[in-house]
């Protein structure tokens, strides 16, 4: 982690490890189509963990997504995206980041990292609210986090296009990827 001066954690937000529920979080992508509307989509978070340490400078974050579960309201160019042209989920079954920092950020966070997908390590900054805490009906104490970053696909090989007779590509190169997660602290 960072070796810069420790930082207070957000209020509210306890030390410990936390897991990430499944199935009350969401990776969202959102990309340019022929230049003249968005193409929105999602992937499986499939497992992660939080650590909160002490102070932010002491806490980390992994994740592991399932492209194989993108899904864009159209099977199609869903079965398109997992093939060979762009996520080839036959060889790369999960994409994952793993933190190197965290920060504060104005009111918000900054958490870098290395994230991977089709095979190809970038680093990245995720820009980071912390929307606070609760207790479930379960007695569970969660933490949500929203979470933002663009990426090129390019850089992480993802180069499938198509040129447009009216000039332009099919597919843009920039991605906003959006995560919504719930995190659920661990006992022990």
């Amino acid at each position: 982690m960072s070796t810069t001066t420790p930082t207070a954690l957000p209020a509210g937000l306890v030390t410990g490890t936390y897991a990430v529920d499944p199935t009350h979080t969401e990776a969202g992508f959102t990309v340019r189509h022929a230049g003249i509307s968005k193409v929105r989509g999602k992937v499986a978070v499939t497992e992660g963990t939080v650590v909160v340490g002490e102070d932010l400078s002491s806490s980390s974050v992994t994740v592991t997504l399932d492209p194989a579960s993108v899904s864009t309201g159209d099977a199609n160019r869903d079965g398109h995206l997992k093939s060979a042209d762009f996520f080839e989920v036959e060889t790369y079954p999960t994409w994952t980041f793993t933190s190197t920092a965290v920060r504060p950020a104005g009111g918000a966070y900054v958490i870098e990292g290395d994230l991977t997908i089709h095979g190809v390590t970038q680093r990245v900054e995720l820009e980071t609210e912390f929307n606070g805490v609760a207790t479930d009906p379960f007695g569970n104490a969660r933490a949500g986090f929203e979470a933002n970053v663009t990426i090129s696909r390019k850089d992480f090989g993802l180069t499938w296009n198509a040129a447009l007779e009216a000039g332009g590509v099919l597919v843009s190169d920039k991605v906003v990827i959006t995560i919504d997660a719930s995190v659920i602290q661990q006992q022990g």
